[in-house]
């Protein structure tokens, strides 16, 4: 099997191609091994692409622990940016086929020099059944207790969930213990993506992140759009940030015309290989 290694901000993919959506449900069974960083090639998650009938391309992510989550932030930029240099598509704005739907990637160029993608992640979800979440007076500053201690969240949903958490200082989370708690907390009752904000001003966050399905990752993009949109909920930042994570930084933007969230970030190839399964 013919793989490329890609990352955005350190959050890292192995991407391969597939005839089509169904026949990327073979490679599901493959995302534990090869994703494994001792007995495998190491990565956060498995991604599939290929060409759609509806759409440009389509993208199926499997993760680090073999199951599917429905979009990837820094995932998208990577396979937009792989399409369009392998000849996939000839042009800069691409439509892309998801588990959490159509999602639109926008290649930046400097020059003929590849240096960001911007990504509308599509507007986001805050009716608790949709995230899914289990609320009763709504989805910001709902009390949850885990870990041995309250915590106070606000649910968001960019085609999958997320839990976002305001903290004073974020070198003091210990996000590999409160994170897997908060998780698979019953509230989420399809398990939800943890994120940890210390805020900077109102132009600037830094936030720290545990993967549903993946544990802590140097950077997750729809947590980093979460966590915009968690934080204009809460008052507490504009609608524009830059959201500072492990593996450097990724400008968000919700937009209050059309309630989009945009996305703009790097994308990395590391390198190529073939490996047999």
């Amino acid at each position: 099997m013919k793989f490329v290694k890609m990352h955005g901000l350190g959050n890292d993919f192995i991407i391969v191609e597939a005839s089509s959506w169904s026949d990327a449900d073979r490679m599901q069974q493959y995302a534990r091994l090869v994703c494994d960083r001792k007995f495998g090639i190491g990565a956060d998650g498995l991604v599939v692409i290929g060409k759609d009938i509806d759409m440009d391309i389509f993208m199926r992510i499997f993760n680090s622990d073999g199951s599917e989550a429905e979009m990837c932030g820094n995932g998208i930029r990577c396979v937009a940016q792989y399409a369009y240099e392998r000849n996939m598509i000839n042009h800069s704005k691409i439509s892309v086929r998801t588990l959490a739907g159509p999602r639109y990637p926008e290649i930046i160029f400097a020059g003929n020099r590849i240096v960001a993608v911007r990504v509308d992640m599509g507007e986001p979800i805050l009716d608790c059944p949709k995230i899914p979440m289990q609320c009763n007076d709504g989805n910001i500053g709902v009390k949850v207790n885990a870990a041995e201690r309250e915590f106070v969240v606000t649910g968001v949903s960019m085609g999958n969930p997320h839990c976002v958490i305001q903290v004073d200082n974020i070198d003091q989370v210990p996000v590999e213990l409160w994170g897997p708690k908060l998780e698979q907390h019953e509230i989420f009752p399809a398990k939800t993506n943890v994120e940890f904000v210390q805020i900077i001003n109102r132009d600037e966050v830094i936030m720290r992140v545990w993967e549903r399905g993946a544990g802590i990752t140097l950077a997750c993009g729809t947590g980093a759009c979460a966590t915009l949109v968690g934080c204009v909920l809460n008052g507490v930042t504009n609608r524009k940030a830059n959201v500072h994570l492990l593996g450097g930084d990724l400008f968000i933007e919700w937009d209050k015309h059309d309630n989009h969230v945009y996305m703009t970030g790097p994308a990395v190839e590391v390198f190529t290989g073939d490996i047999t399964l």
